[in-house]
């Protein structure tokens, strides 16, 4: 019998007990069938009924009493038929597409989500690592993380900074649980409340979330094809003094720009002047074709900070990150890692990580991505472009398209009715800082496969269209 069967039959045994008490015919206190007798009613294994015992048992639904047997749990009530619950209003904000995406029903078409689908990672060499993890040894199942994370890991990454031109040593590098912690870290470290820190406009919606959490003052700078509006940074050091300037140089999100050399020279030159951190975020480096400008490989890890991780390429669950900066930076960052997480990231995380770069299949697997998403932007650009949608620039990697809306439409207005028809979309200004990007909407690519996701998108242009058309 094979796994997938064998639970199965121990969710019906499960559900056959369920009925029984929600039939009332199994009331508070009555003993259950004995194990070998319901196996035979059931026609399944012992082994098979005393799972599902032991399943309702740590539900709570049933008791298990020693020599006798189990019985219904006194406190057992029958099942209750929840209705759907019926989403809140909610502003349309940095957390409005994150909420969306995370909380939507299973069958909703996710557009506007920031990771692949499923059946675009590489799922049976993750079950590989996670078998071979099973037999490791018990520490590593059953003990904290130390400080740094994997050494396993890091000495991989380090391999691979310096492909990337950054030279850097054991000192230099730490895990952390996500990519996300990478950066409260580094803000934690260096920013104290009413501290101004620079972002782009756009940028990733969940730097804007972050950053509001540690009561900073935040100040957008415009961001074009080749990177940031130097002009504009160069006035913002000079009238705002930002301690902190976060960005991604390789496959911006959401724009799918990638910073050019020229202007990276500049940038670095202007933080220099202005006294200003850079912190680097480079997890869609491995989406480029070939790679592109970095700030940390120019500045050589004094004034960057670079954070990362492979929530996009790998998995969004066997999640693990990472900072590379100065070594008296992050001894300070691994000291506030204890502080906050005691230890380092997850040890098992960082393990799959780890075995799943070791090999040859990670890159073989980028490839294949590399390929798939080519075909794919170039496919949603074309579709979005017969409903009247623009995008800003066909990025050279990744899996975004930035657009503009037909200009009688606010992409706010939009999302909120494609909500109705089962998408989530991510519209301009959970990007903007200074809501400026009302006309502009962020597709990724990878989920427009789906014929149904232009469908509900020209119900949802019409429906927002005929509403703005009322109010007018």
């Amino acid at each position: 019998m094979t796994v997938e069967t064998a639970g199965g039959r121990t969710l019906e045994v499960m559900a056959a007990i369920r009925d029984r008490i929600a039939a009332r015919a199994l009331a508070p206190g009555d003993r259950l069938p004995s194990i070998r007798r319901f196996a035979t009613t059931m026609g399944v294994s012992p082994s098979t009924v005393v799972e599902a015992y032991d399943r309702l048992a740590a539900e709570g639904l049933i008791r298990a009493q020693r020599g006798s047997g189990f019985y219904v749990a006194n406190s057992a009530q029958p099942p209750l038929k929840l209705a759907a619950e019926t989403p809140r209003a909610q502003a349309v904000d940095p957390f409005w597409v994150s909420r969306q995406s995370l909380d939507a029903d299973e069958a909703a078409l996710k557009p506007g989500c920031g990771w692949l689908p499923a059946d675009w990672m590489p799922n049976e060499a993750l079950r590989r690592a996670i078998r071979g993890l099973a037999r490791s040894d018990s520490t590593l199942l059953a003990y904290y993380g130390s400080t740094r994370g994997s050494p396993a890991l890091r000495r991989l990454l380090l391999a691979r900074l310096a492909e990337d031109g950054i030279e850097a040593g054991p000192e230099h590098l730490m895990l952390t649980n996500t990519g996300t912690q990478a950066l409260d870290l580094v803000c934690r470290f260096l920013l104290r409340p009413g501290d101004c820190v620079l972002i782009d406009d756009p940028c990733y919606f969940n730097f804007q979330a972050l950053l509001k959490a540690h009561q900073v003052r935040l100040v957008g700078v415009p961001y074009t094809p080749a990177g940031p509006d130097i002009a504009a940074l160069e006035s913002v050091l000079a009238t705002e003094r930002p301690r902190l300037y976060i960005t991604n140089s390789a496959i911006h999100n959401p724009t799918g720009a990638t910073l050019s050399p020229q202007v990276a020279h500049r940038l670095l030159n202007a933080a220099t002047g202005g006294d200003m951190t850079i912190v680097e975020d480079d997890i869609f480096a491995d989406f480029e074709p070939e790679p592109s400008t970095r700030l940390a490989a120019l500045d050589g890890l004094s004034r960057v900070i670079r954070i990362g991780s492979y929530s996009k390429t790998l998995s969004a669950s066997a999640r693990c990150g990472y900072i590379a900066a100065r070594p008296d930076w992050i001894e300070g960052l691994v000291d506030l890692q204890i502080a906050t997480n005691f230890g380092g990231p997850n040890p098992i995380s960082s393990e799959i990580i780890a075995h799943m770069l070791s090999g040859g299949s990670y890159r073989k697997h980028m490839e294949e991505l590399r390929r798939r998403l080519v075909r794919a932007r170039r496919e949603t650009a074309d579709r979005l472009r017969r409903l009247g949608i623009e995008p800003w620039l066909l990025p050279r990697g990744g899996f975004n398209l930035w657009c503009r809306l037909p200009e009688e439409l606010e992409s706010g207005e939009v999302a909120q009715a494609a909500i109705a028809e089962g998408v989530v979309l991510a519209p301009g200004n959970v990007f903007s800082v200074s809501a400026g990007a009302a006309g502009f909407m962020r597709f990724n690519v990878a989920h427009m496969q789906e014929p149904r996701v232009y469908t509900a998108l020209t119900a949802a242009m019409r429906r927002a269209g005929a509403a703005r058309g009322r109010e007018s």
